[in-house]
């Protein structure tokens, strides 16, 4: 940051019961009042360099009567303390300029008129000097001083100051990173010290960008954006850095759906503009954002509300980069109970995934990423599978939802099953079936059969089917005798016999739905002739 000083004379200005003064041994002649501050000064030296002071001055009949007669200027730009400034410029009292206050110090310049026409080197001049080889040349000062002026006047640019504040931001985010020489604010964990850096990183500029309001924030990236000189992937990370400054945490998110009363239509508002805005700048070159980044913009926007048209950009973005995600990602708390889930959000991105999958021709890429998604969608199943208030019918609906191509194995599927079916004891029997049937015990590990198999919360049906399934694969595995000691076909059923025995003395939960009847090895074998017939074990495609 660059200073300037101006004046040699020591700080003079006292506070004497609510009134500014300057000591002297000159009386005061000239009262001001600034909002609630009452300043007693000097026609001399203030009347030579503020044009403002001396119309007032003449207007209000000084001159004629002798007396003081205040002069208000409580409408001054910056108040007291850029009025303290200019008059301190006046006394040629030491004063020192920064960015920080040099918008307030010109602003007050220009409203009392301290113009060259009034006196040689006089205030404004030599504020505008400072802007030009100082403020213009650095980073962080022209960041600083768009900061004060928007906070002071927003887009109102009467003093010629945002733009080129704005254009020589631009041009230094344009140079090279190689060449970046001046200071800059970046706090990525584990990033090294200056000391032992080479070269500035490529994404210097975001996290300074960030802190600008959103809509100077906006024309930066818009301007940079159209000179096609940095790629998608910088511009997407200086988005998902400002959101991570201006838009809620998924924790804050939490503890406002909880606390009503920390949920104001004013916050609300704010963070739906900045959520709108992000996702309207978002690069169109896929991968210029993160999947997980656009799923958290997605859960945002289940709570502030956005507009239909942007959510339903969302949806789309996250699903061409579903493959990208983690079953966390997936978690889209309601926005009304945050410990529910809004399944009908994720449902919606799985789809925009699969007419994606289904557009492109199927490649090793493209199958590459239907595993992923299934393992992830699966594991997003074994989270949701929890929710007492799921209705199985909609937990049935979202397994199916997912191609079988999508499952190379079922085990994860297996998991959320089975963690449904703790999870809902109360389940009827037929309700316990048609959940069973989702899973193909051809492609379940021998590990997850053996848990299968023992399983209390599984169907009786279903265990058989698998008692019969790991007979079949071990007795056509011959390979395998020598490694396993393999049960007969007669024991494995007889252990299936035992197990049903068990279930039944064991007391069951209030209200478990458990089989009455245990098969005999005879029956089992019925059955067993039965299904292969209707259901094809054996065959190509053996569910249970």
């Amino acid at each position: 940051m660059k200073y300037m000083k101006l004046g040699s004379k020591p700080d003079t200005f006292y506070t004497e019961e609510a009134v500014r003064s300057v000591m002297s041994d000159v009386p005061a002649d000239l009262i001001i009042l600034v909002n609630n501050t009452k300043y007693l000064l000097h026609k001399f030296p203030l009347l030579l360099k503020c044009g403002l002071l001396q119309r007032l001055w003449s207007d209000t009949g000084n001159n004629e009567t002798g007396q003081s007669i205040p002069i208000a200027l409580h409408d001054i730009p910056g108040g007291e303390e850029a009025f303290e400034l200019c008059a301190k410029f006046c006394y040629g009292i030491s004063i020192n300029l920064s960015a920080h206050n040099f918008v307030p110090a010109i602003s007050a310049a220009k409203f009392l008129r301290m113009t060259e026409s009034v006196a040689k080197g006089n205030f404004t001049a030599k504020l505008e000097s400072f802007f030009e080889s100082c403020i213009l040349q650095g980073w962080k000062d022209s960041i600083v001083t768009l900061q004060t002026v928007w906070r002071q006047s927003g887009w109102s640019d009467e003093h010629r100051i945002v733009q080129p504040c704005l254009n020589s931001v631009i041009e230094k985010i344009l140079v090279h990173h190689s060449q970046v020489a001046w200071s800059y604010t970046y706090t990525r964990p584990g990033y090294p010290k200056k000391q032992q850096r080479t070269s500035a990183p490529k994404d210097w500029w975001t996290e300074d960008v960030s802190e600008l309001h959103l809509d100077l924030f906006r024309s930066i990236i818009s301007t940079v954006r159209s000179t096609k000189k940095l790629p998608a992937g910088l511009i997407g990370e200086a988005l998902h850095v400002y959101a991570c400054k201006h838009l809620p945490s998924l924790q804050e998110i939490r503890e406002h759906v909880q606390s009503s009363s920390a949920r104001t239509d004013h916050t609300l508002s704010q963070h739906r503009r900045a959520l709108e805005s992000i996702v309207s700048m978002i690069p169109t070159e896929p991968g210029s954002v993160s999947g997980s980044f656009l799923f958290r913009l997605l859960k945002v926007a289940n709570y502030v509300g956005v507009s239909p048209s942007v959510k339903a950009e969302l949806v789309r973005r996250s699903g061409r980069q579903m493959d990208e995600a983690t079953a966390d990602d997936l978690i889209v708390p309601s926005p009304t109970d945050p410990q529910s889930h809004d399944i009908g959000t994720v449902e919606a991105v799985l789809e925009n995934f699969l007419v994606q999958f289904r557009r492109q021709e199927e490649n090793e890429r493209m199958m590459v990423s239907m595993a992923k998604v299934g393992k992830t969608f699966d594991s997003y199943l074994q989270t949701i599978a929890r929710d007492v208030a799921l209705p199985v019918s909609k937990f049935i609906q979202l397994a199916e939802s997912l191609p079988e191509i999508a499952r190379q194995e079922h085990d994860q599927l297996y998991q959320a099953i089975n963690s449904y079916l703790e999870e809902h004891p109360e389940m009827s029997k037929a309700d316990r079936k048609k959940l069973c049937r989702l899973i193909d015990c051809r492609k379940l590990s021998p590990e997850t059969r053996a848990d299968a198999i023992a399983n209390e919360y599984m169907p009786l049906r279903a265990i058989v089917k698998l008692l019969f399934f790991e007979q079949e694969r071990i007795s056509g595995a011959s390979s395998s005798k020598a490694a396993y000691a393999i049960p007969s076909g007669n024991e494995i059923l007889s252990a299936g016999v035992a197990q049903g025995d068990r279930k039944k003395t064991r007391e069951e939960p209030e209200g478990r739905h458990r089989p009455k009847e245990t098969p005999s090895p005879s029956e089992a074998k019925k059955v067993k002739d039965r299904n292969e017939k209707t259901s094809g074990i054996g065959g190509k495609h053996k569910t249970m």
